[in-house]
């Protein structure tokens, strides 16, 4: 099978966009997990005064855990998906959240424009052509100083992670989203996240989009050593260097 990329996984999401929250509702831990990797931007005073992106929102469960986590921030929250986007927006939301369709790719096309204090990423980069060309841009949105929170599908590189990533795709996720007549997206999910990077390969990645202070920071539960938070921020000074990149600790 041959991952799914631009037009033809906007596609894909376009239709799994109705049944899409049910699904994520049967794995355990799912939006607590995202709020967890929210709190890991670390950001002060609930969020007063700052501008957060929430890039590739999908149906808002990411939005959600911004919101949860940052109350008082403003949020951004784009997704390339007209009908994941347009899940997330009619929901309920507070004031200072909105939504734009935006590839992750074409931000400004979109009017999107920094400088944003924090970017949060779930789910994301796996999913783009060009995930070195995304860091870049996420880098060139920051304000100085600004943070990434991204909270992603990365095995560890164990070949348990792997097997168990594998056992929870053909056991539960696939035979589900088969029925539910989107079979093909979970099977390039499945796929993506095989074949992407390993938490440490993406945190090198990250440093080398010119972020620094890059820790990957792991997730409990039967999620541990298959999802990961990788968390970095943009240099304050031009000078600043140093990559600064470390391995997995416990938070």
């Amino acid at each position: 099978m041959t991952l799914l990329r631009d037009e033809d996984l906007v596609a894909a999401f376009d239709h799994a966009s109705r049944s899409y929250d049910a699904l994520v509702a049967v794995n355990p831990g799912y939006h607590g997990h995202l709020r967890r990797s929210a709190r890991r931007l670390g950001l002060p005073d609930g969020g007063a005064g700052l501008r957060v992106l929430d890039l590739g929102c999908g149906t808002g469960a990411s939005t959600a855990a911004l919101a949860a986590v940052l109350p008082d921030a403003e949020i951004t929250a784009v997704d390339a998906s007209a009908g994941m986007l347009e899940r997330a927006a009619g929901k309920p939301w507070r004031s200072g959240v909105t939504f734009v369709r935006a590839p992750a790719e074409r931000l400004a096309e979109a009017g999107v424009h920094g400088p944003f204090d924090a970017v949060f990423a779930a789910y994301l980069f796996r999913n783009v052509t060009d995930p070195d060309a995304v860091l870049s841009s996420v880098h060139d949105v920051l304000a100085p100083g600004g943070r990434l929170a991204v909270h992603e599908y990365t095995l560890s590189g164990r070949t348990v992670h792997r097997a168990v990533w594998t056992g929870v795709c053909r056991g539960l996720v696939l035979p589900v989203a088969t029925v539910l007549g989107d079979g093909g997206l979970y099977r390039h999910l499945w796929r993506s996240v095989v074949e992407f990077d390993t938490a440490d390969r993406f945190a090198a990645r990250v440093g080398a989009a010119g972020l620094r202070d890059v820790r990957v920071l792991p997730l409990p539960g039967w999620q541990t050593g298959v999802t990961h938070t990788v968390v970095a921020r943009r240099p304050r000074l031009a000078a600043e260097n140093g990559s600064g990149s470390h391995a997995e600790g416990a938070r």
